[in-house]
């Protein structure tokens, strides 16, 4: 039996997504977007460019690096990628795909914890002090004897002088 590709989208999972993409059909200039007959390229499949965009999310390939053979121009993935992100479908299948979670499993709404980083709070610099790393090294407290001061040994010149 074959293995399913964890980038290929089932049709069970298609009919819940595809209501969500984005119709294409306004160009940037406010215009609709007819396509005159024979001109130009046909518009790619949206199920094709869903399965290139699950494609580099779990692979974590760059966009360039798209098998051109199975998924078609990587930079028109790209672009549908960028227009589908302002368009707000990602951000419409995550809600749906966690609403359904919820009823399904039920999430724990009231435990709920955040990421965050440490670092010095912006306000108390002054009374903090020094890094402690920083503690211990001598060429940042006091200038060095005997030697000059690092810089560029030569003065700066744009390209039009004469060297």
């Amino acid at each position: 039996m074959a293995r399913a590709r964890s980038w290929e989208v089932s049709d069970v999972f298609w009919t819940r997504v595809e209501p969500l993409i984005p119709a294409r059909s306004v160009r940037e200039d406010g215009r609709l977007y007819h396509r005159k007959p024979g001109a130009g390229r046909k518009a790619m499949e949206p199920r094709k460019v869903f399965e290139a965009i699950v494609f580099v999310l779990r692979t974590g390939c760059q966009w360039k690096s798209l098998p051109m053979e199975r998924f078609g121009s990587a930079s028109s993935v790209h672009r549908y990628f960028r227009t589908w992100l302002k368009a707000g479908f990602f951000l419409a299948l995550w809600q749906t795909g966690l609403a359904e979670y919820d009823e399904m499993e039920g999430i724990a709404w009231r435990w709920q914890s955040i990421d965050g980083c440490m670092l010095k709070a912006p306000l108390a610099q002054e009374s903090v002090g020094r890094n402690p790393t920083d503690r211990g090294k001598k060429w940042k407290q006091a200038a060095h004897l005997g030697r000059r001061a690092w810089g560029p040994a030569v003065d700066l010149r744009h390209r039009g002088q004469p060297a």
